[in-house]
């Protein structure tokens, strides 16, 4: 008889009166062919087989797939992304995240939800924590990084935590209800796949003015950035929009080196602009972040 998987273990254990379980609509990378659990691996019909980790998560990166040893966010870019989210900065990001999934479609028992590029996890404990006892959820993250998705599991484990690619998402096909890509990598015609006809994509994107007093340290010339027109996909058409827009005040060094670190700024901007914006001990920044919901054609 085939064993239960760790996620599942861990939420009998510690959650049985919570409504979040562990997506397991998987596939495999490597033949597309479903996954199921059998004595702590995934393993598909041909015999191909992944170990669940002691962690609580499955790598399903095929190796053919990556484009670097150790694709994705680096250990101390996951740690310091950790450290800065769960201190509550991004918490009404957080929150307009969770309203969208949970109120743009009628209940459904459970919702499931795919989050892809999830990172270390936080906007899906966060959408757990906003579901609390009204909506039973399926969740899943999805992060080419391995760090992110052990920092993800050892924060969390109800749900099923992968590493994988967006372009090769282990997901089967009409399966979710809601896919997040939050400051992500979209991949259009994958995230049409695994979702259901009347499913739903969230986009997180910056806005204009998104940190933009750091990056007025860090850089000697600010271009100044314009809201772009809207955007249509092929398979996709926009269903809602809104933009965002809060004050986060960082009172520490250590809180600006970890809002640095854990954005693009840090390896693009020049010596000097790091070390001033690291020399600073407050300062305040804008988030200015444009919310798209998107549903694919093949629910009209």
């Amino acid at each position: 008889m085939g064993q239960t998987p760790s996620w599942d273990r861990a939420w009998l254990c510690d959650h049985r009166c919570t409504l979040i379980t562990p997506f397991t609509e998987l596939i495999c990378p490597l033949d597309s062919q479903p996954l199921a659990v059998s004595d702590g691996s995934w393993r598909c019909p041909s015999g191909h087989s992944f170990d669940i980790a002691r962690r609580g998560y499955v790598n399903l990166l095929a190796v053919q797939n990556k484009r670097s040893r150790d694709p994705g966010d680096s250990r101390e870019m996951v740690a310091a992304r950790a450290r800065f989210l769960n201190a509550g900065h991004y918490g009404p990001l957080a929150a307009a995240v969770a309203r969208t999934v949970l109120g743009s479609m009628p209940r459904v028992d459970p919702l499931s939800c795919i989050d892809a590029g999830c990172g270390e996890g936080f906007y899906l404990r966060e959408l757990a924590r906003a579901a609390g006892a009204s909506q039973p959820l399926r969740l899943g993250g999805v992060d080419i990084s391995k760090w992110a998705v052990q920092e993800a599991a050892r924060q969390d484990r109800r749900s099923a935590w992968m590493v994988a690619s967006n372009a090769r998402l282990p997901v089967a096909g009409n399966s979710v209800d809601r896919l997040l890509c939050l400051f992500g990598f979209p991949v259009f015609a994958e995230f049409a796949r695994v979702l259901k006809p009347a499913g739903e994509l969230l986009l997180a994107e910056a806005g204009p003015a998104h940190l933009q007093e750091l990056r007025e340290v860090i850089y000697p010339t600010l271009k100044q950035k314009t809201s772009a027109a809207p955007r249509t996909h092929a398979g996709f058409q926009l269903q809602a929009e809104e933009s965002l827009r809060f004050q986060v005040r960082l009172h520490s060094s250590a809180a600006i080196a970890d809002l640095l670190a854990m954005t693009p700024h840090m390896h693009r901007a020049p010596p000097a602009g790091r070390a001033a914006a690291l020399a600073l001990t407050s300062l305040q920044v804008t988030v200015d972040v444009r919310l798209r919901s998107l549903v694919s054609n093949s629910a009209f």
